[in-house]
């Protein structure tokens, strides 16, 4: 196998490997591009105009999808993957990764679409350098652009595997795309409403890609993902790379579910309470009427509408920091 195909090794090792580009022997190229980013490409003879942005790490304790990178990347360094579309592979924070930990001091994906020049420290550079790894990825004209962030979630899951779809005015949601992701296991779909500070927000309203960001499953240390299942998103990606219409792929979008952002409900002070179980789970739903969460000046987030849920609840989060999400199911989504 081709050294450049252990870039997971290499990051958790913070080495540099000295040869930079290598070939497979049916001509696949791999460059490495900084620390955490491989570029992939493909013969121009097999090149089908696709570039795929794969990420994961992006929270350094989020394994499972930093497991099937890796996965996938020796399969192309063997030539037992050989790619039709053009790939970049980043491991989103290689400090937190080798420290086991969510992040180091901030949360990267509170950095992007210009959040990072707001903040000092090593992640808010990394958050631009993902940023500029990701503009010139995108950069070349006429090519599809396609980006899957990879994640789990800090909770267990009411619905396991679901993906966030940002938002950017007067830009309809892709129906193949939602297709994809449906036949890839993707059981639900929450559309944003508003711009985001993520990096699937970013890659979406600034590159122009279709971007996702897809959360699989709890996060567990390395090699203790034997409870998350991602064989449906594996053989999904697996066909992207090869430039194969994923199988199972149809019009059919009855069994994803889609949901819409009510409110965020965003922490201002210490004196912030979320009145929630600390086991809860994402997807729980919470009845009319009930009081979510209180902060200084007598502010209360109470559960207005049928059918509301709760995802991502979080009270340690930093001031200024979302503490939640409330949904409901989405209805007249327009579709392209």
């Amino acid at each position: 196998m081709l050294a450049l195909g252990k870039l997971l090794e290499l990051t958790l090792a913070g080495h540099e490997p000295a040869v930079k580009i290598q070939l497979t022997t049916e001509g696949t190229r791999l460059r490495w591009l900084a620390e955490g980013a491989l570029e992939v490409t493909p013969p121009a003879a097999r090149d089908n105009g696709q570039d795929l942005l794969l990420s994961a790490g992006i929270h350094g304790n989020e394994t499972a999808p930093i497991e099937l990178l890796d996965d996938l990347l020796q399969a192309i360094a063997r030539s037992q993957l050989q790619p039709c579309a053009r790939l970049l592979f980043l491991f989103g924070n290689p400090a937190a990764m080798r420290s086991g930990a969510r992040y180091i001091e901030q949360d990267i994906n509170r950095l992007f679409n210009g959040q990072h020049d707001q903040h000092t420290g090593a992640e808010a550079l990394r958050a631009c350098d993902l940023e500029h790894l990701a503009a010139n990825f995108f950069s070349k004209p006429e090519r599809a652009r396609l980006h899957y962030d990879l994640h789990t979630a800090i909770r267990a899951s009411k619905i396991e595997q679901f993906a966030l779809y940002p938002f950017q005015p007067d830009r309809p949601r892709s129906q193949r795309e939602l297709a994809r992701l449906s036949a890839a296991g993707i059981e639900a779909v929450l559309l944003h409403n508003k711009s985001s500070v993520t990096f699937s927000a970013y890659t979406y309203t600034q590159l122009g890609a279709e971007a996702f960001t897809l959360e699989l499953g709890k996060a567990r240390p390395f090699g203790q993902n034997e409870l998350v299942n991602l064989d449906l998103l594996e053989l999904h990606l697996q066909a992207l790379i090869e430039g194969r219409e994923p199988e199972g792929v149809t019009d059919d979008l009855s069994k994803l579910k889609l949901f819409a952002v009510a409110q965020e409900v965003i922490k201002h002070s210490d004196a912030f309470q979320l009145h929630l179980p600390a086991d809860i789970e994402n997807f729980s739903e919470l009845p009319v009427g009930y009081l979510l969460a209180e902060d200084l000046s007598d502010t209360r987030w109470v559960i207005s509408e049928p059918g509301t849920c709760i995802i991502f609840p979080n009270p340690k989060v930093k001031n200024g920091l979302r503490a939640g999400i409330l949904i409901v199911p989405a209805e007249d989504v327009p579709l392209s």
